[in-house]
């Protein structure tokens, strides 16, 4: 096996691919480079990719999208050589296979690549196990390690039980999951999926990206993931390509796609999303103005909160673990009352972690003054949601919910 030269930690190093199709695919990439527009070159082919570059590191969900033509399958399709590129290079983990030879391109897609389609391609005459089975099959795996590893895979998509079944018994999500499972049996360390949920129902669909996910967090595979949804882009990915006429016009993250669209053509593609179930607490969270140690007293928090012109303040130990909230009025009546403490004083706050998104917070942001505490795993607080920050993260895309403000913490 080749040395791995790979040492950019990228699982997929994509640069400057060309694909064209047609009698001169060749001349095609030499006038794009020269300046020429892809209409004026209609007469001698195709440029389905133009100028493609891009990084995907081991680990990473790593979503191209956009509309029909758009050239987001035929770049898929370089990554593993089923159509190679005219120009420009693509390493996998390190290996250049836009100068492999035939044997050494097998290998590779043997051994780390393997694909998900949209409409299936499973084998109708054999079993949903056999089907599982069949990338392992052809590696040359033993049947009964194959089948082993086959029912693994079954399990893992929620299919324990199906291996003798065949693929016309099965539902269109189940078929899907079969699919999935061929691809996970294999062990490469690479997924690719070519709209793979879009020939689903919705219901269906969201219940394959959930289990994608779910999947994730516990193999941490590198997916390309191609579509043409948005909405379900934007869900998956951590970041995002946006293809038009074969370029690709913006790569970033949600978070930088629906706040900041590169051109016209994004923000239009971008105007109806669903927000609410894009954005996380982690995306619009904003440090407190003002913090006070539980050890303070009713005295400090009221000075604060009129120094800050703040109603609320977040209370927190030593550890920065959040207690609760007190709020301005309470303050008040406990100075007036001679109180040294802030006991009797401190109320409950909701928390949600960084990665709650904001359509799970809505109600908890109604029913509570001072908004919603971001706390990590140990209850450490990391910033709030007040309401005014949630609804401009809702109305406004073209507004930055998150606001860099001064903290101050009393000793």
């Amino acid at each position: 096996m080749p040395e791995n030269t790979n040492r950019s930690g990228s699982a997929v190093s994509v640069r400057n691919v060309y694909k064209a199709f047609g009698r001169r695919p060749e001349t095609i990439v030499r006038r794009l480079k020269e300046g020429a527009e892809r209409e004026e070159l209609t007469s001698l082919g195709t440029a389905a990719v133009i100028d493609a570059s891009f990084e995907v590191a081991q680990g990473e969900i790593f979503v191209v999208m956009g509309l029909s033509g758009s050239g987001k399958s035929t770049l898929i399709r370089t990554l593993n050589g089923i159509q190679p590129a005219t120009d420009g290079t693509v390493e996998i983990f390190g290996e250049d296979i836009t100068a492999a030879g035939p044997r050494q391109l097998r290998r590779i897609r043997r051994e780390k690549i393997s694909m998900v389609f949209q409409h299936f391609a499973l084998m109708p005459h054999r079993t949903v196990g056999q089907n599982a089975a069949y990338a392992l099959e052809v590696r040359g795996v033993n049947r009964v390690d194959r089948e082993q590893k086959a029912a693994e895979a079954l399990e893992l998509v929620g299919l324990k039980g199906y291996a003798d079944y065949r693929p016309h018994e099965l539902s269109g999500g189940m078929r899907q999951r079969v699919g999935l499972a061929r691809a996970l049996a294999a062990e490469t360390e690479l997924l690719l999926m070519d709209e793979a949920f879009s020939a689903l129902d919705p219901l269906i669909r969201k219940e394959m990206q959930d289990q994608l996910l779910e999947l994730q967090l516990e193999l941490g595979k590198t997916i390309v993931f191609i579509t043409h949804d948005l909405n379900e882009a934007m869900r998956l990915g951590s970041r995002i390509a946006v293809m038009r006429d074969g370029r690709i016009v913006q790569n970033g993250t949600t978070e930088e796609i629906l706040n900041d669209p590169a051109n016209d053509y994004v923000a239009q593609f971008i105007q109806d999303v669903d927000r609410t179930r894009v954005l996380t607490a982690g995306d619009v969270k904003e440090p407190p103005v003002a913090v006070l140690g539980a050890g303070q007293g009713p005295r400090a928090a009221h000075r604060l909160m009129r120094e800050h012109q703040s109603s609320a303040l977040c209370v927190v130990d030593q550890s920065r673990r959040l207690q609760g909230v007190v709020y301005e009025d309470d303050a008040a009546e406990a100075v007036a009352a001679g109180k040294d403490t802030l006991a009797g004083i401190i109320r409950p706050m909701p928390t949600t972690a960084p990665t709650t998104i904001l359509a799970d917070l809505l109600h908890a942001a109604a029913e509570h003054a001072a908004g919603v505490a971001v706390v990590d795993e140990a209850g450490r607080l990391q910033g709030v949601i007040p309401r005014v920050t949630l609804l401009s993260a809702l109305a406004d895309p073209s507004t930055d919910a998150v606001q860099t403000v001064p903290e101050e913490v009393t000793p």
